[in-house]
């Protein structure tokens, strides 16, 4: 097996390592295993089903770089004008201009995209009311199962109000999910119109998902 370490530094969140293993880049905090790029199915459908139900070349927020995987979809979209991502560590980014680069064709040199190194509730505290058209959310191992305590808030009443404040009439929030997550379907439809949830296969273990929620309550 070819494995090793290509950096290993300390970000806001902790220990973060880059490794590349048989062909494969994997981004681990803390120990605990994020990322890989492996394949990215679910990533590209968190991003794709927002595109397919926002309001037509809308500006799309994603929440979480990760390997690229989310961005690169959003610029094949015809309905994305304008993309804005948000991430916490600059290590991520770094590592996504270097050599991560080639597995998303270089996805941040794209003059539409925009890159914000902050955490995500801090831009969304700050963010105009109703200035974003989609929200896609990829943030630690999703709703369940996330490895910074502070991320738990982002999935939670507070952190969903945030996000429809966010969002333009018609907007769209779309989450991703390790697992199942019933809990936080449920709280969605208190802040959202419509709510619908996708599930991606995986080679073990439970299936990925992706929440769909469309229409902020009280928008408009």
């Amino acid at each position: 097996m070819d494995s090793r370490v290509v950096e290993r530094t300390t970000g806001r969140g902790g220990e973060l390592v880059l490794r590349h293993r048989d062909g494969v880049f994997e981004i681990v905090e803390n120990g605990v295993f994020l990322m890989d790029t492996r394949d990215g199915r679910s990533e590209r459908l968190l991003v794709g089903a927002a595109a397919d139900a926002m309001p037509a070349r809308g500006r799309m927020v994603i929440g979480g770089l990760g390997v690229g995987f989310s961005l690169a979809e959003a610029l094949t979209r015809p309905a994305v004008r304008e993309v804005h991502v948000i991430e916490r560590e600059e290590a991520v980014v770094r590592w996504n201009r270097g050599p991560l680069a080639p597995v998303h064709g270089h996805a941040l040199d794209d003059d539409r995209v925009r890159v914000h190194v902050t955490d995500l509730t801090d831009w969304m505290d700050a963010a105009e009311p109703a200035g974003v058209d989609a929200l896609c959310l990829d943030v630690d191992n999703g709703p369940e199962w996330t490895v910074t305590p502070s991320n738990d808030d982002l999935y939670r009443d507070r952190g969903l109000a945030r996000a429809a404040r966010a969002l333009s009439p018609g907007g769209v929030l779309t989450v991703w999910s390790a697992a199942p997550a019933p809990d936080l379907e449920a709280r969605l439809a208190g802040h959202f119109a419509t709510v619908h949830s996708h599930e991606i296969p995986v080679d073990r273990g439970q299936p990925d998902v992706v929440l769909v929620a469309v229409g902020p309550r009280g928008s408009g």
